[in-house]
């Protein structure tokens, strides 16, 4: 329940004032009848489960520069200069303020299984928050 409160809180201070609204996927709070569609990224967020900022503060860049390779048509030369749609560093405002994200599209896990396990192994293992959403424009 407590998780659940803090994704309408985030969604809430994420709609006041922020230009890019963040709208979450929030599974518990719709009605077992109605079935929301379905998110199509995923938001690694620079903090710990601890509520710590993670670092380096670069983080967010140096993990969608190695992902930078896997993107739709594959690799090809000079693809390794720009970021991966699939796998985009971001920032966004929090209660912990001004945060590194990295959004990883679930196209992403289609198209190569072991990058996208890379990727949410790398958030596990540093004990990173993900959030389920999806960007609006």
């Amino acid at each position: 329940m407590s998780q659940v409160l803090y994704k309408i809180e985030f969604l809430l201070q994420c709609s006041i004032g922020d230009p890019d609204l963040l709208a979450f996927n929030l599974h518990m709070a719709n009605p077992p009848s109605s079935t929301p569609p379905a998110s199509k990224q995923f938001f690694i967020q620079g903090i710990t489960k601890d509520g710590k900022q993670f670092r380096p503060s670069d983080w967010a860049e140096r993990l969608a520069g190695v992902m930078s390779q896997f993107r739709p048509g594959g690799a090809v030369p000079g693809s390794h200069l720009s970021y991966s749609e699939w796998c985009l560093p971001t920032s966004m405002k929090t209660e912990h303020g001004e945060v590194k994200c990295v959004v990883v599209h679930t196209d992403l896990r289609e198209d190569n299984v072991m990058a996208w396990d890379f990727v949410m192994n790398f958030a596990k293992d540093n004990e990173l928050q993900v959030v389920e959403a999806c960007l609006l424009n």
